[in-house]
């Protein structure tokens, strides 16, 4: 019996171990980050989508301003605007254009969407910090994009309204604004005219961007949304979705981007070749194949480390 207990304790013992391992290695670094190629601004910065969002971010940051606004909530009247990705690729052209930290908080706790754009699903959140189990510098996440990081929305919770509201919230807005002079943090947030929070959050940041859907988002919904809004606040609205039907009226817009595309052809912005784009996309992970212990082998042929 002394035998087999003493058995029964090692095999105990080790299960042990593998559980601290498995918990002190579950912290996802940018090597697990897979982007979602509709990340123009990183996939596609020569591309007319992409001029876009610089211009937005121009817009809204203007030099000229002695106190630019270092808290942004993005937000819609309605679901299906695309709200996630237009404060995503702002968040890129910040770190990338600007050489400036950003920060993408997912405040859309119903329903946190931020992290599949970033490949992977996080348990563990913004909500998480809110109830207390967790600290904030154990669930950022760094991202591929040097100077992106990202606080994904964690746990579904019943009670949003009172976390978002809740002066813990405040505290932490406040905190990571103090802490990090340098840093742009943008918020992700629910729809306002179906949810309270972005209306709770409108007391709490410095500047909102309203994203409308073209064509299909009625123009009483946009008037209502806007009167819910702080109107010193609103720093614009992002029409997404546009859609032209000829050539003609792309060029009336927005002119020809094949001067930008000769001027972005250089070696400060190179422009990344079909390999990388594949590489950096879900599509690459999906199509990996075995070549050996030591690595993994592409349909193309190429080979690479089973993560960037």
């Amino acid at each position: 019996m002394g035998r087999i207990f003493e058995a029964l304790q090692k095999v105990e013992q080790g299960k042990n171990i593998e559980r601290k391992e498995d918990s002190s290695s579950s912290k996802l670094t940018h090597e697990d980050l897979v982007l979602d190629s509709k990340l123009v601004s990183f996939f596609e910065p020569s591309s007319l989508a992409a001029e876009q969002f610089k211009r937005l971010r121009t817009h809204i940051l203007r030099p000229s301003l002695d106190n630019p606004p270092k808290t942004i909530l993005v937000t819609s009247a309605m679901a299906g605007e695309g709200k996630s990705l237009t404060a995503i690729n702002l968040a890129i052209t910040i770190a990338i254009e600007l050489h400036s930290n950003a920060l993408i908080v997912d405040c859309d706790l119903r329903n946190p969407s931020l992290s599949r754009w970033f490949g992977f699903r996080e348990e563990r959140g913004l909500s998480n910090y809110l109830l207390g189990e967790a600290e904030i510098q154990e669930l950022l996440i760094k991202t591929s994009v040097d100077k992106l990081s990202i606080l994904p929305g964690g746990t579904l919770q019943d009670n949003t309204v009172e976390l978002i509201g809740s002066n813990k919230m405040k505290s932490l807005i406040m905190d990571l604004k103090a802490r990090y002079p340098d840093r742009y943090i943008i918020f992700d947030s629910s729809p306002l005219l179906a949810t309270t929070e972005p209306s709770v959050l409108n007391e709490m940041v410095d500047g909102i961007l309203l994203v409308v859907k073209s064509a299909e988002t009625p123009r009483e919904s946009v008037q209502l949304a806007l009167k819910m809004l702080d109107k010193k606040k609103i720093l614009g609205m992002v029409l997404n979705k546009q859609e032209f039907k000829t050539e003609a009226l792309i060029r009336r817009y927005f002119g020809t981007n094949r001067y930008y595309d000769n001027y972005y052809q250089t070696e400060m912005h190179p422009v990344l070749t079909n390999w990388q784009k594949f590489k950096y996309s879900k599509l690459f992970f999906a199509n990996l194949r075995p070549k050996n212990k030591d690595g993994y082998k592409s349909k193309d042929g190429h080979s690479e480390k089973a993560f960037l």
